[in-house]
């Protein structure tokens, strides 16, 4: 969520940053709010004043009871009159308040200065890569589908069977290489990078939707489960960063970095018409989530830092990828900066998302109020927050059976996952 101070002081900034999100139509919003604010503050002195004259004139009916000279009846009633007034007043300003809360939390976050001007993914700019390793694949290829079909190890139609469209099922080796998968990524970022692992509830509140910025913008990619008033979550982000949610935290524990494993789900509303063949556009897949809590002044460097954790995974499972920095048109409403990581598809002849790191700056810590104390003793401050998927498996198994694939349609597992599967190759 903004800052209203953000609002209040540089309107012209925000709404400049709208037309750079592509968001113009948003404008309107800005000034809405101020005329808001404007009532809001008008309301407020009005209030004030009036349980000020509330509090003097109490005490000068205190003073005629304790003396008995003259009547306080007057007085009395008039101080009736003013509480009703009061009680009004308060009432319209809830109103006021929610209707301002409402309107901040439709507004994206500000945008950090290196973010490309751009309308769409189009506009994308290339920030390191293509990170190229060698592979043997001078025959004809299979893509994921016609290996998974032919090697007994994927089962989409089952899945649509049982559940929909969107839902695949892993079978035998297959389901073995995908649960290596997540536990190889796990133990690397516990180990090697340093995050504690934890293991989060799949199903969420809606105040936690709201914190990390989902509800009310993202509301129809969310499967919802109305009679518990809880919602399937579309990332692990959502509750390992509520873990903290109306937190003060500890300044001298920061940074905070945990690394979690869940299913995710997402209704994907509106996807008609695209690519949705095997892995490529899915409403259940499994994801590794990092998640850190930083101070300010630290974020753009952990910001990195994520990234290049990210990067390790590919690095070692010698998945060729690139790293793309998302532009002003194509960067999520909740991020101030975000770097999409992109693994190659030969059979499909293009690369696949599979992995955001996002900087989200303070925009969720202030709709979380997850704050710390610099110094122990000033002013509460919020945290900046960021994330990264390390990874999504549902696209980097389309890439890795397709790069590991033989010429007579078998799977060589990446060296690194032997220990995990217990087996060399899958055929």
């Amino acid at each position: 969520m903004l800052d209203i101070n953000l609002i209040r002081q540089s309107p012209d900034d925000v709404i400049a940053m709208l037309h750079k999100r592509q968001m113009g139509g948003d404008a309107g919003k800005v000034h809405e709010l101020l005329d808001i604010d404007r009532s809001r503050k008008e309301m407020v002195q009005r209030t004030d004043d009036l349980k000020a004259l509330r509090n003097r004139v109490s005490k000068e009916i205190a003073d005629i009871k304790r003396t008995g000279q003259g009547s306080a009846e007057e007085l009395i009633s008039q101080m009736k009159t003013v509480s009703d007034q009061i009680s009004v007043l308060d009432a319209e300003l809830a109103v006021l308040d929610t209707g301002m809360e409402e309107l901040l939390l439709t507004l994206p976050n500000r945008l950090h200065e290196s973010v490309p001007e751009g309308r769409s993914a189009e506009d994308n700019v290339l920030y390191k890569g293509p990170v190229e390793f060698s592979h043997d694949l001078g025959f004809t290829l299979k893509n994921h589908l016609e290996l998974g079909r032919s090697l007994g190890i994927l089962d989409f139609e089952r899945g649509a069977k049982v559940s929909g469209a969107g839902f695949p099922v892993y079978v035998g080796k297959g389901a073995r290489l995908e649960r290596a998968l997540i536990n190889f990524m796990l133990d690397t970022h516990t180990s090697n990078h340093g995050y504690t692992e934890v293991f989060p509830p799949f199903l969420v509140n809606q105040d936690s939707l709201r914190g990390t910025g989902q509800w009310p913008k993202f509301a129809d990619q969310v499967y919802h489960m109305p009679e518990d008033g809880l919602y399937a979550i579309p990332t692990a982000e959502v509750p390992v960063t509520n873990l903290h949610r109306a937190e003060m935290l500890d300044a001298e524990k920061l940074p905070i970095a945990y690394v979690a494993y869940s299913a995710c789900f997402r209704r994907e509303a509106g996807s008609y018409g695209k690519d949705t063949r095997g892995f490529l556009r899915v409403h259940q897949f499994n994801k590794v989530e990092m998640v850190r809590f930083t101070r300010p002044e630290e974020s753009y460097d952990a910001l990195e830092q994520i990234l290049s954790h990210a990067e390790a995974i590919l690095c070692a499972l010698k998945i060729p990828y690139r790293v793309i920095t998302l532009c002003g048109g194509d960067i999520s409403a909740n991020a101030a900066k975000c770097y999409d990581i992109e693994v190659w598809s030969p059979a499909e002849d293009r690369y696949l998302e599979a992995s955001s790191v996002s900087n989200f700056e303070d925009y969720q810590a202030r709709r979380s109020n997850i704050r710390f104390k610099p110094d122990g003793k000033s002013k509460p401050e919020f945290v900046h927050t960021l994330n990264g998927s390390g990874l999504a498996t549902s696209r980097l198994m389309v890439s890795l059976l397709e790069h590991y694939q033989t010429a007579d349609g078998r799977i060589t597992v990446p060296e690194v996952l032997r220990p995990y599967t217990g087996f060399d190759v899958i055929g």
